[in-house]
């Protein structure tokens, strides 16, 4: 059993995580700005903001993996978090030096290659919305890869992310873009949230980035 804190935890990837983490057995806290409102599996809530180092130190003291589920799914104003969290994050996971817990990122796909030099967001017709949240995933995925004294991991999803069924069976890969076994580049957040999890258990992936897809 592992002490897995979830900053995060309302939202639809976050949510999705703690259920997979509770099911487990890990002992998983669910870090969320307005505790009172939470109804989730989590066996404990915390509130705390991750663009405050204090409170990132603070939630992720004792716990074995931290796991930042910031995305952009909330809106313009959300976007602008994601590079800043990163950074957040790294501060306060510093301050606990030598006892820091790993970290595990919720990613973006923008950045993933499509052909050598070309990527995701490189399709035409884009839009502006989709790639504001893509640009910023990969900013701070560029921040993260300069970071060498935190084991830090970031997942990238699939092209396409979304509710669905949890079948467990994915295949995963580093900076290419995958599809399924019909061209499609897909996965349910449920497998998505086992895929991170599995990660967790059994780490491939610290101080880089991995992607996952449906089989």
């Amino acid at each position: 059993m592992a002490r897995i804190a979830v900053i995060g935890a309302n939202g639809g990837i976050g949510s999705a995580i703690v259920e997979e983490a509770a099911a487990r057995g890990h002992e998983v806290t669910a870090v969320v700005r307005d505790p009172d409102r939470y109804r989730g599996a989590a066996a404990s809530v915390e509130r705390g903001d991750v663009l405050v180092p204090a409170d990132v130190a603070r939630i992720a003291g004792g716990q074995d993996a931290l796991v930042s589920a910031v995305g952009g799914g909330d809106g313009p104003g959300h976007v602008a978090l994601i590079e800043p969290a990163a950074r957040s994050l790294v501060e306060g996971l510093r301050a606990l030096g030598d006892t820091a817990p790993r970290l595990i990122a919720v990613g973006g796909a923008g950045s993933l290659e499509t052909a050598p030099g070309v990527r995701v967001w490189d399709t035409p017709g884009l839009p502006e919305p989709l790639l504001q949240i893509m640009h910023a995933h990969g900013a701070a995925q560029d921040y993260y890869r300069t970071v060498s004294d935190i084991r830090w991991t970031v997942l990238s999803p699939a092209a396409e992310i979304g509710p669905g069924k949890r079948t467990g069976r994915y295949h995963t890969g580093l900076e290419q873009l995958l599809t399924d076994g019909k061209g499609r580049s897909r996965i349910s957040i449920p497998d998505y949230a086992a895929a991170l999890l599995d990660e967790i258990e059994q780490p491939e992936h610290i101080g880089e980035r991995f992607t996952c897809c449906a089989l």
